[in-house]
């Protein structure tokens, strides 16, 4: 893969890529830095670590008091050593396995979606830059496999982050790649990793022997699992990607345990095996990055990571089904919820308690008859939301929700933080009907005098603020009902069918 690696020189070893990386391994930085001379061992880590500098496709520095996105890269290129069984020969190490991983901001919960190889995307043209630092601009394609994003015409990493921007409408900030070795190491650190398995498994391709029920993989054995394709489900892709999430679950709550956090054995095979496997953007190439995002992930709830994949259909124009293409009815919604940082688990909202705080009076504007969507009269402005937001709002309302006396008025004189609906007194079961459509709360319902539309008629006021989250979405997340999608959480303990 092109790019300046930096730390240390390149070593001649696997450059085969597979994702296999949570908090576990960057649990053991911020344990080991609690040590005497541990910032001495956390720069020893530090240059085991391989960097790439992908330039303006993520961020330039981590931010501990943000929400942020890593994209989680994995490839079946064969090169390593015991390696040579996986992978497609002679690949140049495409994109294989792909998790964008979401840490919402107030580290109460995360999201880990994963991306299909055969998803096909429009990959943007992308710059990249050389081990002798220069510059090279490569070609976009379209209508091809999301795994061509990576190792294709020299594309590197960046280029993979740009194409899920392109995909999804959500911006990586940083991106890390881990080797098959990678499984080796870390599962044989923690001892082995519990998986389920529903039926016997006796897959010769991929060498993966188990009975029925639950066993301890670690090693070879455990990579075996991850890369079986043919044990489980209808053999493809999509059932390889649930069984490496219940996988990536298990062993994250084996890194997380007490017998792990406290055995400082296992805690240097962790770190060691971590950061060797790992290859990152230049962000996150120190050492103070790598101590500060082990201490945000580790305050996540295991019970509030949710792995799930992106809603996918077979791709219409193929007659023998090998690729897929984006759920046009589903995966928008799932796009918009990471996007604005809302939760897939059961997670309370701050709304919620918010909600909870406010006056009776408050909570009494919800309260009351509601009138029929035909019935409201609202126009739209745009008070601090994105731009054409406020078209995109009566789009919506119009067709999807049936408001269809309503208009856009333009931008609002001032930008304001929170969305708001105000409205006359007599226009109070419109204001309730709409606060339901829209998930206002109380607090954003603002009773005042009448104001008339463009035809001259009364009319109530909806002006979208900065927390505005997408036409259609509704501004209270714990009203938000999440897609039907297939998905679990890194607590749960599943059986691979």
């Amino acid at each position: 893969m092109p790019g300046r690696r930096g730390h240390r020189p390149e070593k001649k070893k696997s450059k085969g890529k597979r994702v296999l990386l949570w908090t576990g391994g960057s649990m053991a930085f911020f344990v080991l830095v609690a040590g005497v001379g541990g910032y001495v061992y956390l720069k020893h880590l530090e240059g085991n670590v391989s960097t790439t500098d992908v330039g303006t496709a993520g961020s330039s520095s981590f931010k501990k008091d943000e929400a942020f996105n890593i994209l989680i890269i994995g490839t079946d290129k064969r090169t390593g050593e015991g390696n040579e069984g996986y992978g497609d020969k002679g690949s140049v190490g495409h994109a294989d396995t792909n998790i964008l991983l979401h840490v919402s901001k107030d580290r109460s919960n995360a999201t880990a979606l994963s991306i299909p190889r055969d998803l096909i995307v429009d990959i943007p043209e992308c710059e990249t830059i050389q081990e002798d630092g220069t510059k090279k601009v490569i070609q976009g394609s379209t209508d091809v496999r999301f795994n061509q994003s990576l190792g294709d015409l020299g594309r590197d990493a960046g280029c993979t982050m740009r194409t899920v921007k392109e995909a999804t409408g959500i911006k990586p900030d940083h991106f890390m790649m881990a080797d098959f070795n990678a499984v080796k190491t870390l599962t044989t650190a923690v001892d082995g990793v519990d998986v389920c398995v529903e039926h016997a498994v006796d897959d010769p391709k991929s060498h993966l022997k188990l009975p029925a029920g639950e066993s301890t993989v670690e090693g070879e054995q455990a990579l075996a699992f991850v890369r079986t394709r043919h044990a489980f489900g209808n053999e493809g892709d999509l059932d390889r990607i649930k069984v490496q999430q219940q996988f990536l679950g298990s062993l994250m709550r084996k890194m997380s345990s007490s017998d792990t956090l406290t055995s400082p054995t296992k805690l240097v095979k962790l770190a060691e095996a971590a950061t060797k496997a790992l290859t990152v953007d230049s962000a996150l190439g120190n050492v103070g990055t790598l101590k500060d995002m082990a201490l945000e992930l580790k305050k996540v709830p295991t019970k509030n990571i949710t792995f799930t994949t992106v809603p996918v259909i077979d791709n219409p124009t193929e007659k023998v089904k090998a690729t897929v293409v984006v759920n046009e009815a589903k995966g928008p919604q799932v796009f918009d919820m990471i996007k604005n940082d809302i939760s897939f688990t059961e997670v309370e909202q701050k709304e919620k308690e918010k909600q909870k705080k406010e006056s009776a009076a408050v909570a009494a504007r919800l309260k009351g008859e509601k009138s029929e969507p035909s019935e409201v009269r609202v126009r739209v402005l745009n008070g601090g939301a994105p731009a054409g937001s406020a078209q995109q709002e009566l789009n919506y309302l119009q067709t999807d929700a049936g408001v269809t006396k309503s208009e856009n008025a333009g931008n609002a004189p001032a930008e304001i933080a929170k969305t708001t609906l105000e409205y006359a007194p007599d226009q109070a079961d419109q204001a309730r009907a709409l606060a339901e459509i829209l998930g206002l709360s109380g607090a954003a319902m603002k009773p005042g005098e009448s104001v008339t539309n463009s035809q001259g008629l009364p009319t109530m006021t909806l002006t979208l603020g900065k927390d505005f989250k997408g036409a259609g979405v509704k501004l209270d997340a714990t009203s938000i009902k999440t897609p039907d999608l297939e998905k679990s959480t890194a607590d749960e303990k599943l059986c691979a069918s």
